[in-house]
């Protein structure tokens, strides 16, 4: 809630681009400045943000991890052999968070603490606490961690989610860039509902001109009551550092991520829409005989989803999801997923020039076919890899598109293991073993039985294939 904002004096520059008379006459219809006054009062002479910092900057934490990371360092025996001898090394990650339980609970960014082996949170008074991971998402790059501080209270930050934000509003980025300490930048908010940044693949970030810079990952963006509004996660810069394009995670989406952590759950299950959309651009505009490009058109619809229960179509556009217009498909993906689990949604789209509305239940994905995860150890270009059956469930979780068809993907990578050296990653789908082809987990598991001196695998990532071979 805005309760009151402070007013910031702009000065205008007002160049006349008229004849010299021409200049006279307005300068005579001008009105008389206003004469400069002494502020009349200490209150007068001390309007800032300070006591928005105040109010904020004691739930504020410091975030740090570590993590050993193996690596080869021989280049004579990575040429001749295939791979030198592997040297560790400690890789460390410093960030920033925000306290919103008093028992200690944090919220911060997911890339600051992946694959962390330690994380240390540092309070405001400079006391530290080892933190262990409630819930990890890296479709939204958010993380809540816990420390524990027995029976102490906390400071906390509000997460306001009910008020939206508008551009032009002001806000405070707090955290802890480049590591030398407690920093707030004020700005303002330079647009709304950023999607398709290539940040996540689920986003619809706030912009902001408040100096954010590396460090500042996972502070607070607070607004003028020292509410948190946003999670700092990412900028837009040639240099590494701040060029007053800053992007934060909307608080709608920080509340979903820890309602899914308090609530017991070590993942975000998120709303499911089952249809596949792309922006209208010009041309599908007046395809469509639409006056200007708006919404997503719906390019495919999966069987029995919630999308076909409601009566969604190939070449329906869908204008807007609880009536927040939707111009991409990050905008649909994000504005179904932000949803309750269950609730009715109501949805408006375009059909043969009426619009119309819809109720769409918001389904979590459907986990069909069954997973069938598993973790493979046999000694094959997949060892050290965990794949599962290709299903909406398992493509949400791993973020990547469902309607390529049935396959197995890779949901998990260990080190150590043929897989982590021959390059696979989770998300990739094993499209062919050996020339035949992989639709299932029962196929994959056949193929990989053979015995044979050379494998041929083709693998799709993000939409391309590669089919490379590998001796056993």
């Amino acid at each position: 809630m805005r309760v009151a904002k402070l007013l910031i004096p702009t000065l205008a520059l007002l160049a006349a681009c008229s004849d010299p008379a021409s200049k006279s006459q307005a300068q005579a219809n001008l009105p008389a400045p206003t004469p400069k006054t002494v502020p009349s009062s200490a209150a007068a002479m001390k309007n800032s943000f300070a006591p928005v910092v105040k109010k904020a900057a004691p739930a504020v934490v410091y975030v740090s991890s570590k993590r050993v990371v193996r690596q080869r360092v021989d280049p004579f025996w990575d040429l001749f052999l295939g791979g030198g001898v592997p040297r560790e090394r400690v890789a460390q990650s410093l960030g920033s968070g925000a306290i919103v339980r008093a028992d200690g609970v944090i919220i911060t960014n997911n890339h600051n603490i992946e694959g962390a082996d330690e994380i240390m949170v540092q309070l405001s008074d400079r006391r530290e606490f080892p933190a262990k991971v409630l819930v990890a998402d890296p479709r939204s790059d958010l993380a809540v961690l816990k420390i524990d501080v027995g029976a102490e209270k906390l400071p906390v930050l509000a997460i306001d989610d009910q008020e939206p934000l508008e551009v032009g509003d002001l806000v405070l980025a707090i955290g802890n860039p480049f590591g030398v300490g407690l920093t707030v930048t004020n700005g303002i908010v330079s647009a709304t509902a950023r999607s398709n940044t290539g940040i996540t693949d689920y986003g619809f970030f706030i912009q902001t001109d408040a100096a954010i810079n590396p460090g500042n990952s996972g502070g607070p963006l607070v607004d003028m009551d020292g509410d948190l509004v946003g999670v700092n996660t990412a900028i837009l810069s040639r240099s590494g550092t701040s060029s007053g394009v800053g992007f934060a995670i909307p608080a709608v989406t920080a509340k979903q991520v820890l309602a899914a952590a308090l609530g017991g759950g070590h993942e975000v299950v998120r709303p499911w829409l089952g249809a596949k959309t792309t922006a209208v651009t010009s041309d599908i505009a007046r395809s469509l005989g639409l006056a200007a490009p708006r919404g997503a058109v719906v390019t495919d619809v999966w069987p029995g989803g919630p999308a076909q229960r409601a009566g969604l179509e190939q070449g329906d556009v869908i204008l807007s999801i609880a009536g927040q217009a939707t111009n991409d498909d990050g905008a649909v993906t994000y504005q179904f997923g932000a949803q309750r689990t269950g609730a009715t949604v109501p949805l408006t789209f375009l059909r043969d020039g009426k619009e119309r509305t819809v109720q769409v239940r918001a389904d979590a994905p459907a986990n069909s076919p069954a997973a069938e995860e598993r973790a493979i150890s046999e000694v094959n270009p997949l060892q050290g890899a965990t794949v599962a059956n290709l299903s909406p469930a398992v493509a949400d979780r791993l973020g990547v598109d469902p309607f390529g068809g049935r396959g197995v993907i890779v949901t998990k990578v260990d080190g150590g293991g043929a897989a982590q050296r021959v390059g696979l990653r989770p998300g990739d789908i094993v499209r062919a073993v050996n020339g035949r082809e992989i639709r299932s987990m029962g196929d994959l598991m056949s193929a990989l039985s053979q015995k044979v001196r050379v494998w041929q695998v083709t693998i799709e990532r993000n939409g391309q294939r590669i089919t490379a071979q590998f001796r056993a």
